[in-house]
C-alpha cells in the first residue's frame, strides 16, 4: 500500500528578507524556522531545504543498507549515516556526500563496501535524487 508524507511551508516576505515555517505534518513532531540566511550562511538554529533532503536521505540510505545486508545474511548491529547536501547559492544543490559506518559482524570490508554502493544506487531518495551527484564513504567501525 502506498503512503503519503505531508510537510506545509509558510513564507512572508522577499526572498532575502522574509522568513518562514516548515511544519513535518504527518508526524506532529514540530514546526522549525526557515530563512534565506540560514540555507545560503550559517544555520543559527534555523532548518533549510538541504537539511531536510540530508535528514531524509541519511534515514533512507540506512534502512536500504540494513535490509540488504540482512536480505545477504549479515543484518548489522549498527549503522551510522550522515548525508552533507551542499547548496550553491545561484546554482542549487550541487552534491550529496553519504558516509556510512557499520558494524557487521563477519562481514569484510569489501563486501560492506559493495552492500553500501548498491544501498546508494537503490535508496528511494537517491533515486529520486538521481539528477545530483552523490558520493559515498563506507567503512566497518567497531
Amino acid at each position: 500500500m502506498a503512503t503519503v508524507r505531508t510537510a506545509h511551508a509558510h513564507w512572508e516576505g522577499s526572498l532575502f528578507e522574509g522568513s518562514g515555517q516548515v511544519e513535518l505534518a504527518s508526524s506532529g513532531i514540530g514546526t522549525y524556522p526557515v530563512t534565506w540566511a540560514a540555507r545560503s550562511q550559517e544555520a543559527n538554529g534555523k532548518t533549510s531545504p538541504e537539511e531536510l533532503i540530508a535528514a531524509a536521505h541519511s534515514t533512507c540510505y540506512s534502512m536500504a543498507l540494513s535490509n540488504g545486508l540482512a536480505g545477504a545474511g549479515n543484518p548489522p548491529t549498527s549503522l551510522n549515516t550522515t548525508a552533507e547536501v551542499t547548496f550553491q547559492p545561484g546554482q542549487g544543490i550541487t552534491g550529496i556526500k553519504l558516509t556510512v559506518v557499520g558494524v557487521v559482524p563477519g562481514l569484510s570490508a569489501e563486501d560492506f563496501a559493495a552492500a553500501a554502493e548498491d544501498a546508494k544506487k537503490n535508496c528511494p531518495v537517491s533515486q529520486a535524487l538521481a539528477g545530483t551527484t552523490i558520493t559515498l564513504e563506507a567503512s566497518l567501525g567497531e
